[in-house]
């Protein structure tokens, strides 16, 4: 790996704010104290900082040279409703509260190219750093945009990663074309007429209808869908009645539903509603459902997600890039940001010989390991000197 020497100085400094802001998670919309913190390093570093988007979101803007290009790197900021495992003395302060995603990590990664960057201003144009609240279902990203984003802060190019724990440090994994889904919820309300659990027949019982629904909804995606593309359709809650003797009157199903490809997730929204409709008449009861389309997929275009290898190679070499990405199924709001400016979005490993690293994301016992953050500075200070370079 090609880690400049300033870069690999700095580690145990920002191996520090990494672990300060993982002490210390706060939930979407609600990182003051994370904002706090990046927009005064920022200031401090010479960057002038803009502050207010999507409430808590920062940019920190740096200009060098007189040359109109300009690209946006993005990280986020936020940490999920959950208590953490860890017993080391940098676990989570704040109960119901962990950074079980890395954001802590990627927000520490993207401060470390800033600084860099600030201190060796080895490229031409104007550098967008975007540190993005929210991203975990508040759709902080689709609000940065509709606020403005990229009217303030016109981007040729958007870029930005995640941390993979499969994917051993040192080696980056992209490519064109889809390399998320897109996440949608589902709710659906089963109404019957309830009554006496001895007393069945005088009943249209919503517990029996949601079971057959449940059953029927796995087929289609399985007899429904192309087996070439991914789909996913999970029912994870059925609530229903409140005691063993009585057939309640209604019964509800939630779940979700993750595609990577436009007709197929309109296809599946109309079988949602179809199936529902059916199956509920076929026993006199009704359906209805509340299908929520949440972040779309994020689709990588062919200039930055060459742009984007031809860097992570500089760094990394060019056998520790992958130019295919496993499919995943997971969300990511970064797709608000490629839908309206180009953009590639990494996959970062971060797992360490010894293990660390490994633990997947989500977890009560996750952490990010410290070792990638001058990876990812490093890859994108090599991006930003790639792509805004200075004549001659």
């Amino acid at each position: 790996m090609r880690i400049p020497n300033r870069l690999a100085a700095l580690a145990p400094e920002f191996a520090a704010i990494r672990r300060d802001l993982h002490a210390h998670p706060e939930l979407g919309f609600e990182e003051v104290r994370t904002s706090e913190l990046v927009a005064a390093k920022l200031a401090e570093w010479g960057i002038a900082v803009h502050r207010g988007l999507a409430r808590t979101g920062v940019v920190g803007t740096l200009k060098v040279g007189s040359s109109p290009r300009a690209i946006g790197i993005r990280a986020d900021m936020d940490a999920l409703p959950m208590e953490e495992a860890n017993d080391f003395a940098h676990r989570s302060r704040n109960p119901g509260r962990m950074h079980a995603c890395g954001h802590d990590g990627h927000t520490t990664i993207l401060l470390a190219a800033a600084r860099y960057l600030a201190e060796t201003r080895n490229f031409d144009g104007t550098v967008h750093f975007i540190f993005q609240p929210a991203e975990e279902g508040g759709g902080g990203g689709r609000i940065m945009v509709e606020e403005g984003l990229f009217r303030l802060f016109p981007c040729d190019a958007v870029y930005g990663l995640h941390n993979d724990t499969e994917l051993p440090l040192g080696e980056i994994a992209l490519m064109e074309g889809p390399v998320s889904a897109a996440s949608d919820r589902v709710t659906i309300t089963i109404t019957g007429r309830g009554g006496h659990a001895a007393r069945p027949h005088l009943t249209i019982d919503p517990v029996v209808v949601g079971a057959h629904l449940v059953l029927a909804l796995q087929s289609i995606v399985s007899r429904g869908i192309d087996p070439a593309q991914p789909a996913v359709l999970s029912i994870c809650q059925f609530h229903a009645g409140s005691a063993g003797n009585v057939i309640p009157d209604s019964a509800l199903l939630h779940g979700t539903v993750r595609t990577r490809d436009e007709t197929v997730r309109d296809r599946i929204e109309l079988r949602i509603r179809e199936l529902a409709e059916s199956v509920a008449a076929g026993f006199g009861a009704t359906a209805q459902v509340d299908y929520q389309r949440g972040y779309p997929a994020v689709i990588n275009a062919p200039g930055p997600t060459e742009a984007a290898a031809k860097a992570a190679a500089r760094v990394l070499g060019e056998e520790n890039v992958h130019r295919t990405v496993p499919v995943r199924m997971g969300g990511e709001d970064f797709s608000y940001m490629a839908n309206v400016v180009p953009g590639c979005f990494v996959r970062l490993g971060q797992r360490g010989p010894d293990g660390a690293g490994s633990t997947p994301v989500h977890h009560p016992r996750y952490d990010f390991n410290d070792e990638a953050i001058a990876v990812g500075a490093a890859f994108w200070a090599a991006l930003v000197e790639q792509e805004l370079p200075r004549a001659g």
